[in-house]
């Protein structure tokens, strides 16, 4: 894998860049649509790539090893011949998963027994099974196994936390190096800062995974709960210690506003399931604010969600018939929604690009953020 910043916004810390897999290249900044199970919910494959212009995916390591299990994906020839999905897909170690089970999963110093959500079964994940795991589903870039600590959380419980997460990457590593995808390409592990809201801890993990070369670094254990000026000041903190060389993966984060303010930072990567999920329940995003397209206001509305020519949206439905679709039920609303909030994020991450490359990010991060935020 190869990362290449290309060029630094001079009123932040954002920046452009480019990283290149063995299945294409990504332009940086750019959120990754998180396909669970190796797809995105109510949308195609085609459509994601032809008419989202998404460039990355992700999947989870957890979900596909219980269904359909690593077995069937390894004789489709990986996850990209398995799903039909031909550019980069990155694959997260299951831990986060895993920390959602809550009642019924046990973390020890070797790793993690849990029980399947689908039928109880008993499992156990290692680190080096969490490799090895994600070198048969053949995603370019996979990470390390890690416990994700939650919110709020005793300072000696994240403490012993992050001795484990450090312990489980020096063993992912010797298991990532003594192994190879088994799908003839190359692959990428990224480390994953832990530490709680802690800014010592916070700081030991990130010069601890920056010990270990590593192409490229992930932050975990945020937004999970915590202030969102608690999230920005951890991640400005890490973000002046993980490489300059290197990209930066804010994992499960968020909204539009949260991606603004971390990219300001030098957050190059994101990934999050809001626009899919609150795009299911009727939650639109667009650059003048937010819409719930349940509510009544819209009944006679029908101009389309974006105006025309503004940014990406699928003009050929109004507000009135894709409210009328959400309150008949219909398939069709989730399959519209999830399409329009998922173009819009692409468009903001492409749009923000094209502002630090013009030198306006910051000025244009400012005005974004509030609109953003906006109920309309």
């Amino acid at each position: 894998m190869d990362f290449r910043v290309e060029y630094r916004d001079p009123g932040s810390a954002a920046r452009a860049g480019s990283l290149t897999t063995d299945h294409g290249a990504v332009k940086t900044p750019f959120f990754m649509p998180v396909g669970t199970a190796g797809a995105v919910k109510a949308v195609h494959v085609k459509d994601l790539r032809d008419e989202i212009g998404a460039e990355i995916m992700l999947s989870n390591t957890y979900h596909l090893y219980l269904r359909p299990g690593t077995e069937v994906i390894a004789r489709a020839g990986g996850l990209h011949k398995f799903t039909g999905w031909d550019r980069p897909i990155l694959t997260d170690s299951g831990g986060f998963q895993i920390y959602s089970l809550a009642d019924i999963r046990k973390f020890t110093d070797e790793g993690v027994i849990f029980q399947s959500h689908i039928d109880g079964s008993r499992h156990h994940f290692t680190p080096e099974t969490a490799v090895d795991i994600q070198r048969t589903l053949g995603a370019d870039i996979i990470m390390a196994f890690d416990e994700c600590t939650p919110y709020p959380c005793e300072y000696e419980y994240a403490k012993k936390s992050l001795k484990r997460t450090h312990k489980w990457l020096a063993r992912c590593l010797d298991q990532f190096k003594r192994t190879e995808c088994p799908h003839g390409y190359t692959q990428a592990l990224f480390p994953i800062v832990q530490g709680s809201i802690f800014e010592d801890l916070r700081k030991i993990s990130a010069e601890y995974m920056v010990s270990f070369e590593a192409s490229g670094y992930a932050i975990g254990g945020l937004s999970v709960g915590e202030p969102a000026k608690t999230m920005y000041a951890i991640t400005e903190q890490l973000c002046t210690i993980l490489p300059e060389d290197k990209p930066r993966y804010l994992m499960g984060v968020g909204t539009p506003a949260n991606i603004l303010e971390c990219i300001a930072l030098g957050i190059d990567m994101f990934d999050c399931v809001i626009p899919t999920r609150n795009g299911r329940n009727g939650m639109l995003f667009t650059r003048n604010g937010i819409i719930n397209i349940r509510n009544e206001k819209w009944k006679y509305d029908f101009t389309p969600l974006e105006k025309e020519g503004d940014v990406y949206c699928d003009r050929k439905y109004s507000k009135a018939f894709l409210r009328h679709l959400f309150i008949a039920g219909e398939i069709l609303s989730a399959m519209i929604a999830t399409t329009h909030n998922l173009g819009f994020y692409i468009w903001l991450m492409k749009e923000a690009r094209q502002q630090i490359l013009d030198g306006r990010f910051d000025e244009w991060k400012r005005e974004m953020v509030i609109k953003l935020m906006k109920r309309l």
